[in-house]
């Protein structure tokens, strides 16, 4: 069979002409440049497999350069760090690089500049020299030591590699244009004093090369071909050139190529923010299995099969953009749902006693640990009638369609018998304490719970099952653009982390190694920890569940849960389901709830998660019924309603607000019939449930309704360039970065009528791109 066609991308597109056209003797050589002060994140991941990608792809070389240009933040802590996830993600590469290999090369590159004309030493404080530079829309001043001789800024210089001057004394900086429009090409410093100890060098050198300077130059040295950085540098290209071209010839001569960074929705990958949820112990250090750092992932249980298969999903872009998180998670699913063998576990137990049992009897099933291939083998499941079933798969009043056990219903035991629940027992508080059930001894193996439409659950024996916490890891923020909020830390998720302390596993469980997966059946996949398991006593940490829940509960308002104690029994209570069992629960004694749930179902066509969601308040889906005689579109009803609506009404009742259902339903006909674009919607919505009247005329007197004139979005187009002058002069002098500013500008003097890709085209060809 033919191998399936590699994915091209702008990059791949670059580097197959410069092949083509014979460029750099038809070499291909990357690098990752990594400054070893800090741990590794998903955003580096990308750019690892980026760059370790290309090169294999041309046959090409990888290096791994350590930017060691600031000691005062760097540790072999770091870089030993930096190693061991490299080579875990990517493999081995080419060439081991440091920038400090390189320092009296940059050093007497510098010497040479000074000597050409190129640079000088400045003497001057950095806020003088903050303060010369200007701004975008004002051109910087000279210093007066610009024009120093070239012999005496050469003897400053050497002396401050000599240690002569204390820091922050003076700067070597670059002499090229202080009225240039790209403000980093305003005599940039290249080298200051740092009278740091350096964790490779010692106290052999005092001044260190700034980042623009010593990056070109180590491609150079390196013999790199194609330099890619994320698109912040975009606007530093112009500097690596400049450096370049100065001190060449080079050969190969590197070029610079930016691509889209990283950014992930529930996530932070500022450097920053994860020290401070570090320092602050908001998190249990670098490899907290809830941080986005390859050490925390790889804790977690996600493997490097899933980082690349998710870089692969998402491509190499040139524009910034949150990817959704949830093809991150489909990445990991989908890569574990074939590594992980299955077995069962129970997180809150509940006894449950076969009283047909025979009294003594123990039998051991011989249960696959893969049900669709038995050949991989099968491990020993004990059964002594004393058993263990998890509290949420029982329920005392439960709904029509309730697949799992609740007086006098049966349910099929996991690779085991029909059982049928007799008898409840309960506390005096009415808490339930057990079940006694009878069993089928025939059902074993039969296959009756299929024929008569039972559920399945899983179990595990009382006496013969392992204890073992469990930790029940979840996103770490419940908003999805955390970096938005004024304090991030404030998106915090308080249920980021419970712990199933009375979680008891089947025995084979018990002597999975450190690192060892497993799918728990119907719970999740799960990795005995690598760092707190023990032989005989294993830590389990979960990766991820089997299905997104939090699609599930995102639309619903609910009150933020305050952090409950890790070790918490309480905490162990209803892990799983919560939400969904109390609406189940609210069906169960109430009819019309339980009608309309079969009925979203069967007649509208809806899935059961949003009919699961729409009846469990019978205010909630006496308004969707509403809405829905006024518009036929069901499932899009459904979704504004979910999804839009419920947030902006607040605790206010549906009933009270000032948008009737009948109402809604109009504004979500004008929304479907392309009335609306919609970022348009959201706005009338707001009004609508602000101020009410009727969604038409609203949307008419707030100019919401979709433009699609092309003078309209052109003239939308100059106002924003008007109002926003000096970016739109940025971008022109090169600073690309800014058209998600000026698009953002134009939309909103369009005032989100227009169609985004239109307000787009328009905006590019007024800018001349």
């Amino acid at each position: 069979m033919a191998d399936a066609p590699r994915p091209s991308n702008f990059l791949t597109e670059i580097i197959d002409a410069d092949v083509a056209a014979g460029r750099n003797g038809g070499r291909v050589v990357t690098r990752f440049p990594p400054e070893p002060n800090g741990h590794l994140h998903l955003g580096h991941a990308k750019s690892i497999l980026l760059n370790f990608g290309l090169a294999a792809r041309y046959g090409g070389r990888v290096n791994l350069r350590f930017d060691d240009t600031n000691p005062a933040t760097e540790e072999v802590e770091f870089v030993e760090g930096i190693e061991a996830d490299v080579r875990w993600l990517a493999g081995d590469w080419a060439a081991l690089h440091f920038a400090s290999d390189f320092f009296e090369r940059m050093y007497q590159c510098a010497e040479r500049l000074v000597l050409e004309g190129h640079a000088y030493v400045d003497s001057q404080a950095q806020e003088a020299i903050r303060e010369q530079r200007g701004a975008f829309d004002r051109p910087g001043t000279n210093s007066p030591f610009r024009d120093r001789p070239a012999a005496e800024s050469l003897d400053l210089f050497q002396r401050m590699r000599a240690g002569q001057f204390a820091d922050g004394a003076c700067v070597l900086r670059a002499r090229i244009d202080m009225a240039h429009p790209n403000v980093i090409m305003r005599d940039p410093l290249l080298y200051r004093i740092r009278k740091a100890h350096h964790h490779r060098t010692g106290d052999t050198w005092c001044i260190y090369p700034m980042y623009d300077f010593a990056h070109p130059l180590e491609d150079a040295f390196e013999g790199v071909t194609h330099s890619i950085c994320t698109l912040e540098f975009e606007s530093n290209r112009e500097l690596y050139d400049w450096v370049l071209d100065r001190l060449g010839p080079w050969d190969p001569r590197p070029r610079q190529y930016e691509f889209a960074r990283l950014s992930l929705g529930y996530t932070v990958l500022s450097k920053r923010k994860l020290l401070q949820l570090v320092t602050e112990q908001r998190v249990d250090g670098w490899d907290d299995p809830r941080m986005p750092t390859l050490a925390g992932m790889r804790r977690r249980g996600i493997t490097p099969e899933a980082l690349r298969d998710f870089a692969e999903l998402i491509g190499v872009a040139k524009n910034n953009s949150t990817v959704d998180i949830g093809k991150f998670e489909f990445a990991i699913r989908a890569d574990l749902e074939g590594r992980c063998p299955k077995a069962m576990a129970v997180l809150d137990p509940l006894p449950l006693t076969i009283t047909t049992w025979p009294a003594g009897k123990v039998e051991t099933l011989e249960l696959p640990w893969w049900p669709s291939e038995p050949e991989r083998g099968t491990r020993p499941v004990p059964c002594s009638g004393q058993l263990l079933v998890e509290r949420d798969d029982f329920s005392l009043d439960p709904p029509a369609d309730w697949k799992r056990l609740a007086p006098g219903g049966s349910v099929r035991l996991a690779g085991g018998w029909v059982v049928r629940c007799d008898e409840v027992l309960r506390a005096s508080d009415g808490t339930v304490t057990g079940l006694r059930c009878s069993h089928d001894p025939a059902s074993l193996g039969d296959g009756a719970g299929a024929r008569r439409g039972l559920g399945t659950i899983h179990w595990v024996d009382a006496a013969r099952s392992v204890p073992a916490p469990v930790r029940l890891y979840d996103r770490l923020f419940t908003a999805e653009q955390p970096d938005a909020a004024p304090d991030f830390l404030a998106a915090l998720n308080p249920a980021s982390l419970l712990v199933a302390e009375r979680a008891r596993l089947e025995p084979a469980l018990a002597t999975a190694a450190p690192g060892d997966r497993h799918q728990f059946l119907r719970l999740g996949y799960f990795i005995a920890d690598p760092a707190d398991s023990r032989p005989g006593a294993p830590v389990f940490n979960r990766t991820i569940t089997l299905r997104d829940t939090w699609s599930r509960t995102a639309a619903q308002p609910t009150q933020r849960r305050a952090a409950r104690p890790r070790s918490d029994p309480a905490a162990d209570a209803t892990l799983r389901g919560r939400r969904s069992e109390a609406r189940a629960e609210r069906r169960a004694v109430t009819p019309a709830l339980a009608e309309r749930y079969l009925r979203y179902q069967r007649a509208l066509q809806l899935a059961e998660e949003l009919a699961d969601l729409l009846t469990g308040d019978l205010a909630v889906a006496e308004y969707f019924d509403a809405a829905v005689k006024a518009h036929a579109g069901a499932a899009s009803v459904a979704r504004w309603l979910l999804n839009d609506l419920l947030g902006l009404s607040g605790e206010t009742p549906l009933a009270q607000l000032q948008l009737s259902g009948t109402g809604f339903g109009a504004f979500v006909a004008l929304v479907d019939a392309g009335k609306l674009t919609p970022a348009g919607g959201k706005a009338l919505l707001a009004d609508l449930v602000a101020s009410g009247g009727e969604p038409a005329a609203r949307m008419k007197a707030l100019g919401l309704e979709k433009v699609e004139d092309a003078g309209a979005i052109a003239a939308a187009v100059e106002r924003a360039l008007a109002a926003q002058a000096a970016e739109a002069a940025r971008y022109r002098a090169g600073e690309k970065k800014l058209l998600g500013v000026l698009l953002g500008a134009a939309m909103r003097e369009a005032r989100g009528a227009a169609d985004a890709a239109a307000v787009r085209k328009a905006l590019l060809e007024r800018l001349g791109a």
